[in-house]
């Protein structure tokens, strides 16, 4: 008699075992169904330009000093060339998609502690991301339009933002 007592028990005890596992299962697998939402705390559109103009003292006008006096003869060669530009733009891509990548901000955005991120995940983007995020930038820029997308939208996104599918955040500490 107790051990038909103690079978009871272990099968009850089993099946509430079972049933509990069961019940985990479930909830995680309705917790992976849950769309996750990331919220973030945009970078104001003045952080953003002022970042801009601070890579360009640091990063675009030494390029351009090197190229100007230490390739070519002078800013006369420089401003008679077509190449040269073309060559301190392409470098100076190359170092913001390098910088992007890696770290997720150039030295302006380090400054003003601003971040580029992948607007899904909030991670860095990858080399080839930040180049093309680069490109759609000179597009934006010159099209004007894409630079005053910010002014209509909440999440501050310009259209270079919108076409790679980033965002530039505030960094808290």
């Amino acid at each position: 008699m107790n051990l038909f007592k103690d079978y009871n028990l272990y099968t009850y005890f089993m099946y509430n075992e079972a049933m509990r596992f069961r019940d985990i299962k479930k909830q995680s697998k309705q917790i992976k169904n849950v769309k996750q939402t990331r919220t973030f705390k945009y970078a104001r559109y003045s952080e953003r330009v002022k970042a801009l103009i601070t890579d360009m003292f640091m990063i675009y006008a030494p390029i351009l000093y090197l190229i100007a006096y230490v390739v070519m003869s002078g800013k006369d060669d420089f401003q008679s060339s077509q190449i040269a530009p073309f060559i301190g733009m392409t470098l100076y891509g190359l170092i913001y998609a390098v910088l992007v990548s890696k770290f997720g901000q150039t030295p302006g955005k380090k400054a003003y502690i601003i971040k580029v991120v992948d607007a899904k995940t909030g991670e860095n983007i990858s080399f080839f991301r930040a180049l093309y995020r680069f490109i759609a930038f000179l597009f934006s820029g010159m099209i004007l339009l894409g630079l005053l997308v910010p002014f209509f939208r909440k999440d501050n996104k310009t259209l270079h933002d919108l076409i790679c599918g980033t965002v530039v955040i505030s960094v808290e500490d």
